[in-house]
Protein backbone atom coordinates (compact mmCIF):
# COMPACT_ATOMS: atom_id res chain seq x y z
CA UNK A 1 0.00 0.00 0.00
CA UNK A 2 1.14 3.67 -0.53
CA UNK A 3 1.28 5.54 2.46
CA UNK A 4 1.86 9.22 3.06
CA UNK A 5 3.20 9.90 6.43
CA UNK A 6 2.87 13.21 7.67
CA UNK A 7 4.69 14.61 10.31
CA UNK A 8 4.94 17.58 12.37
CA UNK A 9 7.06 18.25 15.02
CA UNK A 10 9.93 20.62 15.01
CA UNK A 11 12.78 18.68 17.44
CA UNK A 12 14.20 15.40 15.55
CA UNK A 13 15.16 14.77 19.50
CA UNK A 14 12.12 14.50 20.55
CA UNK A 15 9.42 11.17 21.88
CA UNK A 16 7.20 12.34 18.51
CA UNK A 17 10.35 11.98 16.09
CA UNK A 18 10.76 8.53 17.78
CA UNK A 19 7.16 7.52 17.16
CA UNK A 20 7.86 9.04 13.70
CA UNK A 21 10.56 6.74 13.12
CA UNK A 22 8.81 3.92 14.04
CA UNK A 23 5.62 4.39 12.53
CA UNK A 24 8.12 4.39 9.25
CA UNK A 25 10.29 1.46 10.22
CA UNK A 26 7.37 -0.68 10.70
CA UNK A 27 5.49 0.11 7.63
CA UNK A 28 8.15 -0.38 5.73
CA UNK A 29 8.97 -3.66 7.49
CA UNK A 30 5.51 -4.68 6.54
CA UNK A 31 5.96 -3.74 2.56
CA UNK A 32 4.14 -0.51 2.26
CA UNK A 33 5.77 2.09 -0.09
CA UNK A 34 5.79 5.10 2.37
CA UNK A 35 5.90 8.69 1.17
CA UNK A 36 7.64 10.19 4.30
CA UNK A 37 6.71 14.24 4.43
CA UNK A 38 8.67 16.10 7.21
CA UNK A 39 6.75 19.33 7.36
CA UNK A 40 9.48 20.64 9.09
CA UNK A 41 12.68 19.30 7.30
CA UNK A 42 11.35 19.95 4.11
CA UNK A 43 10.24 24.09 5.18
CA UNK A 44 6.64 23.73 4.31
CA UNK A 45 5.07 27.25 4.63
CA UNK A 46 1.75 26.77 7.09
CA UNK A 47 0.73 30.26 6.37
CA UNK A 48 -2.12 30.53 3.64
CA UNK A 49 -1.57 33.87 1.76
CA UNK A 50 -4.30 36.24 1.15
CA UNK A 51 -3.81 35.10 -3.03
CA UNK A 52 -4.52 31.53 -2.13
CA UNK A 53 -7.56 32.53 -0.13
CA UNK A 54 -8.63 34.64 -3.39
CA UNK A 55 -7.99 31.54 -5.33
CA UNK A 56 -9.18 28.99 -2.71
CA UNK A 57 -13.05 28.24 -4.61
CA UNK A 58 -11.37 27.77 -7.86
CA UNK A 59 -9.58 24.30 -8.24
CA UNK A 60 -7.97 25.43 -11.69
CA UNK A 61 -5.81 27.48 -9.51
CA UNK A 62 -6.12 27.11 -5.51
CA UNK A 63 -3.31 24.67 -5.46
CA UNK A 64 -0.78 26.08 -7.31
CA UNK A 65 1.70 26.81 -4.90
CA UNK A 66 1.34 23.61 -3.09
CA UNK A 67 0.92 21.60 -6.17
CA UNK A 68 3.61 18.71 -5.17
CA UNK A 69 1.98 18.10 -1.59
CA UNK A 70 -1.28 17.66 -3.85
CA UNK A 71 0.43 15.55 -5.95
CA UNK A 72 1.46 13.38 -3.07
CA UNK A 73 -1.93 13.35 -0.95
CA UNK A 74 -3.93 12.23 -4.18
CA UNK A 75 -1.17 9.25 -4.83
CA UNK A 76 -1.43 7.55 -1.13
CA UNK A 77 -3.92 4.97 -0.52
CA UNK A 78 -3.46 5.45 3.35
CA UNK A 79 -2.47 8.72 5.13
CA UNK A 80 -0.71 8.41 8.39
CA UNK A 81 -0.52 11.69 11.08
CA UNK A 82 2.36 12.05 13.13
CA UNK A 83 1.59 15.12 15.72
CA UNK A 84 1.51 16.19 19.20
CA UNK A 85 -1.17 17.84 20.40
CA UNK A 86 -0.47 21.10 22.05
CA UNK A 87 -2.89 23.23 23.46
CA UNK A 88 -5.80 20.70 22.55
CA UNK A 89 -5.07 21.58 19.16
CA UNK A 90 -2.66 20.64 16.32
CA UNK A 91 0.86 22.25 15.83
CA UNK A 92 0.36 25.38 13.49
CA UNK A 93 1.99 23.25 11.08
CA UNK A 94 -0.13 20.55 10.69
CA UNK A 95 -3.51 22.99 10.62
CA UNK A 96 -1.53 25.23 8.07
CA UNK A 97 -1.01 22.13 5.83
CA UNK A 98 -4.76 21.07 6.17
CA UNK A 99 -5.77 24.76 5.46
CA UNK A 100 -3.33 24.95 2.29
CA UNK A 101 -3.98 21.37 0.99
CA UNK A 102 -7.20 20.02 1.73
CA UNK A 103 -8.86 22.47 -0.92
CA UNK A 104 -11.80 22.24 -2.62
CA UNK A 105 -11.34 19.86 -5.72
CA UNK A 106 -8.43 17.72 -3.69
CA UNK A 107 -10.17 17.04 -0.49
CA UNK A 108 -13.46 17.64 -1.11
CA UNK A 109 -15.56 19.48 -4.20
CA UNK A 110 -18.38 21.78 -3.84
CA UNK A 111 -21.87 20.53 -6.30
CA UNK A 112 -24.49 23.09 -5.84
CA UNK A 113 -22.72 24.81 -2.03
CA UNK A 114 -22.81 21.52 -0.27
CA UNK A 115 -18.95 19.71 0.47
CA UNK A 116 -18.67 16.00 -1.36
CA UNK A 117 -15.97 13.89 -0.27
CA UNK A 118 -12.77 14.05 -2.94
CA UNK A 119 -10.32 11.57 -0.87
CA UNK A 120 -11.72 8.10 -2.13
CA UNK A 121 -7.94 7.20 -2.85
CA UNK A 122 -7.69 7.02 0.89
CA UNK A 123 -8.47 3.72 2.28
CA UNK A 124 -6.60 3.78 5.95
CA UNK A 125 -6.43 6.96 8.28
CA UNK A 126 -4.09 6.82 11.18
CA UNK A 127 -3.27 9.00 13.81
CA UNK A 128 -0.27 8.91 16.05
CA UNK A 129 0.14 11.24 18.93
CA UNK A 130 0.93 12.18 22.25
CA UNK A 131 -1.01 14.68 24.72
CA UNK A 132 0.35 16.45 27.68
CA UNK A 133 -2.55 15.32 29.89
CA UNK A 134 -4.66 12.36 30.67
CA UNK A 135 -7.27 10.79 28.60
CA UNK A 136 -9.89 12.47 30.83
CA UNK A 137 -8.83 15.78 30.83
CA UNK A 138 -8.59 15.35 27.10
CA UNK A 139 -12.23 14.38 27.04
CA UNK A 140 -13.37 17.37 29.07
CA UNK A 141 -11.76 19.54 26.24
CA UNK A 142 -14.11 18.11 24.16
CA UNK A 143 -10.73 16.52 22.50
CA UNK A 144 -10.67 18.44 19.36
CA UNK A 145 -7.50 16.69 17.93
CA UNK A 146 -9.41 13.30 17.88
CA UNK A 147 -12.68 14.83 17.01
CA UNK A 148 -10.88 16.48 13.58
CA UNK A 149 -9.36 13.11 13.03
CA UNK A 150 -11.93 10.76 13.17
CA UNK A 151 -14.92 12.93 11.79
CA UNK A 152 -13.72 15.87 9.73
CA UNK A 153 -10.90 14.11 7.78
CA UNK A 154 -12.58 10.73 7.80
CA UNK A 155 -15.43 12.35 6.27
CA UNK A 156 -13.50 12.89 3.26
CA UNK A 157 -11.93 9.89 2.83
CA UNK A 158 -13.16 6.58 1.06
CA UNK A 159 -16.57 5.81 2.57
CA UNK A 160 -15.20 2.56 3.53
CA UNK A 161 -11.77 3.68 4.88
CA UNK A 162 -10.26 2.10 8.25
CA UNK A 163 -9.35 4.31 11.25
CA UNK A 164 -6.75 4.01 13.44
CA UNK A 165 -6.35 7.23 16.33
CA UNK A 166 -3.70 6.22 18.66
CA UNK A 167 -2.66 8.09 21.57
CA UNK A 168 -0.01 8.31 23.91
CA UNK A 169 -1.93 10.19 27.53
CA UNK A 170 -0.61 11.94 30.16
CA UNK A 171 3.35 12.47 28.71
CA UNK A 172 4.03 14.80 31.57
CA UNK A 173 4.17 12.29 33.88
CA UNK A 174 4.84 9.13 31.13
CA UNK A 175 7.86 6.37 32.01
CA UNK A 176 10.12 5.15 29.87
CA UNK A 177 8.34 1.62 30.23
CA UNK A 178 5.27 3.47 29.27
CA UNK A 179 6.70 5.42 25.80
CA UNK A 180 9.05 2.11 25.05
CA UNK A 181 5.38 0.23 25.43
CA UNK A 182 3.92 2.62 22.68
CA UNK A 183 6.73 2.87 20.31
CA UNK A 184 6.43 -1.03 20.19
CA UNK A 185 2.44 -0.42 19.10
CA UNK A 186 3.21 2.26 16.36
CA UNK A 187 5.78 0.17 14.82
CA UNK A 188 3.50 -2.92 15.07
CA UNK A 189 1.15 -0.66 13.46
CA UNK A 190 2.03 -1.72 9.58
CA UNK A 191 1.40 -5.09 10.19
CA UNK A 192 -2.71 -4.15 10.54
CA UNK A 193 -2.61 -1.67 7.44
Amino acid sequence: MRVLVVYAHPNPESFGAALHAAAVAGLRRHGHEVDDCDLYAEGFEPVLSREERLDYLDPARNGRSVAGYVERLRAAEALVLCFPVWNFGYPAMLKGYFDRVFLPGVSFKLVEGAAQPSLWNIRRLAAVTTYGGTRWRAMLMGDPPRKLVCRSLRAVCHPTARLSYQAHYDMNRSTPESRAGFLRKIEAMGARF
